[in-house]
């Protein structure tokens, strides 16, 4: 109760008593049945003020009922020790009353705020409680998580490991061809993909069963201007772009001496997300590749006309596992994150102009690579 409310209160009973006061005093004295009912109003401004202020309460209001009752008392004086006795007595009840009530109220007052205290340690409990679930709910996640992972190292490390022969007879096979095929021939320019592109994969197995060794790679791949990085991952995607009809435009502003990034890493992170697009624009849809300076550095920003992303969904994408094709193995985009993140970049993803997608990749001026190993594939 505020104190405002309780001083209120505490003025209305004290006015009570006076009322009743006045009306013993005013009232005639053979008026029996009227002097008997104001005694017995005068016990509720005396319980009603034990229960809401405890036993200092109920005492004080019951001291003012007896000052109160005072003046009554004189007309029974000429009445005999009997009838005056009688009235007399009416004041150790009030003060019996008062004590009486006052004490059991300030003992439920005291049980109340101990039930309060531990209803609130009670709330307390149940927030921990609570808390550690969802740590313990997380965890297990966590755990799954990365028995997945583990599972997936061990896969990994047999795969590279069966790859790692075969590549090198394609590699051995694709050294012939480019001898036999001159430069200036029409088909030369493919030939060269093919061996760049088996070199790119033959780093990746290595990469692979470095990490599976224990080993971490430091270093940073070859530079190359994003340009160059873009417009070779359309070349690489031109079948099945082709195969979709879809349209790619390809907007790059001019930037000074060109800004290099580590060619293996940008390839692997924009082929994972230019393949989701193809994956989800319709046939005869559209895709635009921008990239250009921002205030700390560069961005590459792929948007198509899909359906896009829902938000609710958007926390979810970059995490391992986690699919929203059929055959989709939830690996790429938390890949091209990392990758991202270890040359101290991000990704954003946002709604695009043509009402699908848009992910934007933004690479400081100074890119670096994480202590944690990246494994290209």
């Amino acid at each position: 109760m505020k104190p405002n409310t309780k001083i209120v209160l505490f003025l209305l009973l004290l006015a009570s008593v006076v009322v009743i006061g006045v009306l013993h005093t005013i009232t005639p004295g053979h008026m029996i049945f009227y002097h008997d009912t104001y005694r017995r109003l005068s016990y509720f401004p005396i319980a009603i003020g034990a229960i809401l202020y405890g036993v200092w309460g109920g005492v004080c209001l019951a001291v003012l009922s007896c000052l109160a009752f005072v003046p009554h008392l004189f007309m029974f004086w000429a009445s005999g020790p009997q009838a005056y006795y009688s009235e007399l007595s009416e004041i150790l009840f009030y003060l019996a009353a008062g004590v009486v009530i006052g004490l059991i109220s300030s003992r439920e007052n005291k049980l109340r705020e101990k039930y309060k205290t531990l209803s609130e340690k009670l709330a307390g409990s149940y927030k921990r409680l609570h808390e550690q679930a969802s740590q313990l709910v997380e965890a297990e996640k966590q755990l799954g998580q990365s028995q997945k992972l583990s599972l997936l190292g061990h896969v990994s490390a047999s795969l590279a490991h069966e790859i790692k022969n075969p590549l090198a007879s394609i590699k051995g096979a694709a050294e012939i061809l480019a001898d036999e095929v001159p430069e200036g021939h029409p088909k030369y320019e493919f030939i060269e993909i093919m061996r760049s592109e088996i070199s790119r994969l033959n780093h990746s197995v290595e990469d692979v069963l470095k990490y599976c060794r224990g080993q971490q790679n430091h270093d940073k791949g070859r530079q190359e201007s994003i340009e160059k990085i873009i417009n070779r991952v359309v070349l690489l995607l031109e079948a099945g772009l082709k195969e979709k009809s879809i349209k790619v435009s390809i907007q790059s502003e001019p930037v000074n001496n060109g800004f290099m990034t580590d060619e293996t890493a940008m390839i692997q992170v924009l082929m994972n997300i230019i393949i989701n697009a193809i994956d989800a624009v319709k046939k005869n849809g559209r895709i635009i590749i921008e990239s250009g300076r921002h205030e700390q550095g560069y961005f590459i920003r792929i948007s198509d006309d899909g359906p896009g992303i829902d938000e609710d969904l958007i926390k979810e994408v970059f995490q391992s596992f986690v699919t929203f094709k059929e055959d989709g193995t939830g690996l790429g985009l938390s890949i091209s994150k990392k990758i991202v993140e270890s040359l101290g970049g991000k990704i954003v993803i946002g709604e695009s102009t043509l009402g699908g997608a848009a992910f934007t990749i933004y690479l400081p001026e100074k890119q670096f690579v994480n202590n944690e190993s990246i494994q290209y594939v």
